[in-house]
């Protein structure tokens, strides 16, 4: 049997910890650099399935950002507006916009950059020297993808004085039919959720508005296929060919979309004039724009920017959004997808992905409420698909 150890599990106290194949196989990866560890794996394992099926679905290059077994971001590479470059602080790398590899890096990483930081990396196609100088320069724990380009292979090997993480995906593995896992001393199987997530999930449309354009097909695309890899209960917020809210993990669905629609809100907001002129003091790092503009956003901003407290990390005083400018702001938005990896018990989810500018919205169906939600759609102007398809993912 082919094992592999590892440094420990999910805690430093948790050893020995390794993985190997059950059936006593090749491992369908190669470790290129570094030494990835038990979280990261889970990461890594989870995102390249979420890749590889965004690819299949969309025939676009996709990226994921994994954190904590749960996309932060994902896309395809759709071409970026200069906006959104600047809000993604890639307008400095003109070479990405030629990549759409890098591109799909790029919106995914740009998703959530406060939850990037520190995250594992997914590509669906082969990593070419744009994409491996966009990595280099943000704080990531590793990258899978089916291939490497030698410049970028020596560009990722680099980082991190050596020992960066890079693993080579075998694209032709398939796993087995049934999966296992062992907790508590119980071994639990099921049949692997390997459902196809494709339009035909998108016929039923129970609400008066029935039109689905292809740009909001492909949203609700990248939405579902990202939920099937997001820890459960989920929402997911889509626009332009990528997540822009996660909302992972909660007890309720409410909070779910709450979380997700907060998440797309600063998405938008990042691209407001206001923000894009931020004037950062020369030198600030990424990480620590980041961390500016999250602050400049919050509705603690005005608080914790009085007095001198600017001075740390803007050249001169910046303008706050106050709440009713973001709110005017957000109140301009449409068209934004929504998707959810169970029904909706009530419509409070569809009241509160208003505020956010949701204007389509995928869901399995099946409350006894579905009613009541498909009658908020209807007043809201909004198209509903009931696709029938739970994706619980724990």
């Amino acid at each position: 049997m082919q094992e592999m150890t590892l440094k420990y599990g999910c805690n430093p106290h948790q050893k020995p910890a390794g993985l190997s194949m059950a059936d006593g196989s090749a491992l369908p990866f190669e470790v290129l650099n570094g030494n990835p560890g038990y979280i990261n794996f889970l990461d890594a394992l989870n995102a390249w399935q979420l890749v590889r099926e965004l690819r299949a679905a969309t025939g676009l290059p996709a990226a994921a950002s994994f954190k904590h077994v749960s996309p932060a971001g994902t896309a395809v590479g759709l071409p970026m507006g200069a906006g959104l470059q600047r809000a993604c602080f890639v307008d400095d790398l003109p070479e990405v916009q030629d990549s759409p590899q890098a591109v799909a890096y790029a919106r995914a990483r740009g998703a959530d950059r406060l939850c990037s930081f520190g995250d594992w990396i997914a590509l669906s196609d082969r990593c070419d020297a744009a994409t491996a100088r966009l990595i280099a320069r943000e704080v990531s724990d590793g990258v899978a993808a089916p291939d490497y380009d030698d410049e970028a292979l020596a560009i990722l090997r680099a980082k991190r004085r050596g020992s960066y993480a890079v693993l080579r995906m075998d694209e032709a593995y398939q796993p087995p039919e049934a999966e296992r896992r062992e907790v508590y001393g119980i071994t639990l199987t099921q049949r692997r959720n390997d459902a196809v997530i494709d339009e035909s999930l998108l016929r039923n449309i129970p609400t008066r508005r029935k039109e689905l354009p292809d740009a909001a097909r492909l949203d609700l695309l990248v939405a579902m296929i990202t939920l099937k890899y997001t820890q459960s209960n989920s929402v997911c917020f889509a626009r332009d060919g990528q997540a822009i809210g996660v909302g992972a993990g909660q007890q309720s669905r409410v909070h779910c979309t709450r979380l997700a629609g907060d998440k797309a809100d600063l998405w938008h907001l990042r691209q407001h004039e206001a923000v894009l002129n931020l004037p950062f003091l020369p030198g600030l790092s990424r990480p620590e724009r980041d961390n500016a503009v999250d602050l400049v956003l919050s509705d603690r901003a005005e608080a914790a920017l009085m007095g001198d407290g600017w001075q740390a990390l803007f050249g001169s005083k910046p303008a706050i959004l106050t709440a009713q400018d973001k709110r005017a702001y957000l109140d301009g938005l449409s068209g934004v997808s929504l998707a959810s990896d169970a029904f909706f018990p009530f419509d409070d989810s569809i009241l509160r992905a208003a505020q956010s500018g949701v204007s389509y919205v995928a869901q399995p169906g099946g409350s006894v409420r579905d009613g009541d939600v498909i009658a908020a759609c209807d007043r809201l102007g909004m198209a509903m698909a009931m696709t029938g398809l739970r994706l619980f993912h724990h």
